[in-house]
């Protein structure tokens, strides 16, 4: 047999499992479907679960590559923080959402990054101290964040505070996340030989040919513009970057072009299955989507320390 086969295969599955997903949070199993309900209604919001689900998938295994670190994610790091500090800014001064979320997530990779400086140049990994260091960043930039909720109108402060812990009740079917999530995919295959290179240290990659800096220098502004547009969508979604890239390097797929597509398709189904439980536990109330996946994500990081994960 091939020995790309099993890797089709593994595509192949996980493409029709998130086909299935989606036909269950669009309603298709249920009897007398209400097709206006679903073209208004639940197809946007399916279609936003799955772009931000991708997009957080895809930035969490940027900067698990970025920090050489399986527990690198943007909502630990700080990023997706920064992102809702920079969307918040952006609300209040009247610009667009993905412009301030892009750029607070921006920020918050750069902070990271100046921090660590001598973890950095000690070894080339990502030591515990940047995991600590992405913590302290998510609490300053939550304080800031809930700062700045003080100054949010109040006929506008409950949809704040809801989207602040991911929401994708008024999510609309932009098509930006989605092809957003496809040019990042589209990238990582196309670099995937570089970033391999990269996972193996970055003096290892220099010495293969690979333009070390500017690679990361990438990974960063990519992993930071996807966080951006997820954020600037659904607010802040924790976990989805954490558990999919890590959880498919566990089950032993490590080549990046694999990993991408991976990615890509679980944290589309992840999201989508969160979204669906949300809908469905309370009903007729809804539940931020934020919540059940940090309920979903949370024993997951958990067991990765628990394990010892290095």
């Amino acid at each position: 047999m091939p020995a790309r086969n099993p890797a089709v295969l593994r595509i192949a599955l996980l493409a029709l499992a998130t086909a299935l997903v989606a036909a269950l949070a669009l309603g298709l199993g249920s009897g007398g479907l209400d097709w206006q309900l679903i073209a208004t209604l639940r197809a946007p919001r399916v279609a936003a679960a799955a772009g931000v689900g991708s997009l957080l998938a895809l930035a969490g295994l940027s900067l698990q590559v970025l920090l050489r670190n399986p527990l690198a994610d943007p909502y630990v790091l700080g990023h997706s923080t920064g992102a809702s500090v920079g969307a918040l800014v952006a609300l209040l001064l009247g610009v667009q959402l993905w412009m301030g979320a892009a750029a607070g997530a921006l920020l918050a990779g750069l902070a990271l990054l100046w921090l660590a400086r001598p973890a950095l140049a000690v070894a080339d990994d990502a030591s515990p101290r940047l995991i600590l260091l992405g913590a302290m960043l998510a609490a300053i930039f939550g304080s800031v964040a809930t700062l700045l909720l003080a100054l949010v109108p109040d006929q506008r402060l409950r949809g704040a505070i809801f989207w602040m812990v991911g929401d994708l009740s008024g999510a609309a079917a932009s098509l930006w996340n989605l092809a957003g999530a496809a040019l990042f995919v589209a990238w990582l295959w196309a670099r995937g030989r570089s970033v391999d290179r990269l996972m193996l240290g970055a003096d290892a990659a220099w010495l293969l040919g690979e333009p070390v800096r500017r690679l990361r220098l990438e990974l960063l502004l990519l992993a930071s513009i996807a966080v951006g547009l997820a954020v600037a969508t659904a607010g802040a979604i924790g976990f989805v970057g954490l558990v999919v890239a890590q959880g498919w390097r566990l089950a032993g797929v490590l080549r990046t072009r694999e990993l991408a597509l991976l990615s890509a398709l679980s944290g589309a189904a992840l999201l989508m299955a969160a979204d669906l439980l949300a809908r469905l536990v309370v009903a007729p109330l809804e539940l931020p989507v934020g919540a059940v996946m940090s309920l979903l994500g949370a024993p997951c990081f958990i067991w990765f320390l628990a394990r010892g994960v290095k």
